[in-house]
């Protein structure tokens, strides 16, 4: 049951923020067909501006650091034809002007104290590397100042804000809709053996030193002596992995063999249930996983299933609605796009 893992079914909000305006890989990537009528061919923009949104530029560098990164997190390694690169900055810049249409329609909310919500992302994301000195270097190869990178941080606040209160909010998925989708997809509801998994993860970048890689090892060393020391294992999770399932506690849901990577794979099938592991070294960096379920092949009950495929329902209709959001705040707006 693979397309249900609790890993894909986490806050809708943050994955779609960081895909549209970091990686230019989610909702919207085909939007030039339903462009607006106002959105226009700013012969007189400045060299630097690619577009406009309201009156708002996006400049050249953005878009070229967003597009880099979108590539760089892409299975296709291959170097890019001028042609392909023309049509990869052209659908990055899609993005980058869908979220920026998301932004200022987010800042038209009110949120309570976002300053401090910010300096709390941006002291959640440092506590995250091992060192200050990784930090600081990891933001210097990134391209981003610390202030560019709280912008990205307030953007983010205001864009889930808004997808929480206007789309999400609203979204709901009936029981008959729920029957219908297992009762017409079986294949989806056969489990082989699997196990069910947490982790904490010291995220270990191959362009780090030895010795900062030792120091990454040395962390991990030191979270798994406490959460063998019995210290609650989600707790430890949210306040210390790199990996994204951080907030959920560290929760990977259920999986199969053949899904993670093969010393992952080995070392949590190897555990029993409650069971912490020690030190497990991947490409990642340096996990710490603690089993908490198994179940043997077999079908997934509809019982048992109906949650996950809720979530999962959910999320389909909170995309749909994203993209229709999209649509409407582009008709509203004046969007230019530069021809350079």
């Amino acid at each position: 049951m693979h397309v249900f893992r609790k890993s894909t079914l986490r806050s809708i909000g943050v994955s779609l923020v960081v895909a549209i305006a970091l990686t230019g890989t989610a909702i919207g990537a085909e939007k030039k067909k339903s462009a607006s009528k106002k959105t226009v061919t700013a012969a007189a923009t400045p060299a630097n501006v690619v577009a406009k949104v309201n009156g708002v530029p996006i400049t050249r560098e953005e878009l070229d650091r967003a597009t880099k990164f979108m590539l760089a997190q892409s299975q296709n390694k291959k170097q890019l034809t001028a042609e392909e690169k023309k049509k990869a900055d052209a659908a990055v810049l899609e993005q980058l002007i869908s979220a920026e249409l998301l932004y200022q329609a987010g800042k038209k909310l009110k949120i309570a104290d976002v300053d401090g919500r910010v300096a709390a992302q941006m002291k959640l994301g440092k506590s995250k590397f091992p060192s200050t000195a990784a930090y600081d270097k990891a933001l210097k190869e990134s391209g981003l100042t610390e202030k560019e990178l709280e912008e990205f941080a307030r953007k983010e606040i205001y864009i889930n804000n808004l997808i929480e209160q206007e789309i999400a909010s609203k979204v709901t998925v009936s029981d008959e809709d729920v029957k219908k989708f297992y009762d017409e997809n079986p294949d989806k509801f056969k489990q082989s053996e699997s196990v069910q998994a947490s982790h904490i993860l010291i995220g270990v970048d191959p362009k780090l030193t030895a010795e900062e890689k030792a120091k990454a090892k040395e962390k991990a060393a030191g979270l798994l002596k406490r959460a063998k020391a019995g210290e609650d294992f989600a707790a430890l999770a949210k306040d210390n992995s790199t990996c994204p399932s951080a907030p959920q506690g560290g929760s990977l849901g259920y999986f199969g063999k053949g899904q993670m990577v093969p010393e992952f794979e080995k070392a949590a099938f190897a555990l029993k249930p409650g069971e912490i592991s020690e030190i497990v070294e991947t490409k990642f960096g340096y996990h710490i996983i603690k089993v908490t379920d198994k179940k043997a092949a077999g079908t997934v009950s509809f019982n048992d299933a109906k949650n996950d495929i809720t979530n999962y329902l959910k999320i389909q209709k909170i995309q749909q609605n994203i993209s229709t959001y999209i649509d409407k705040l582009r008709k509203e707006a004046k969007v230019e796009i530069s021809n350079s």
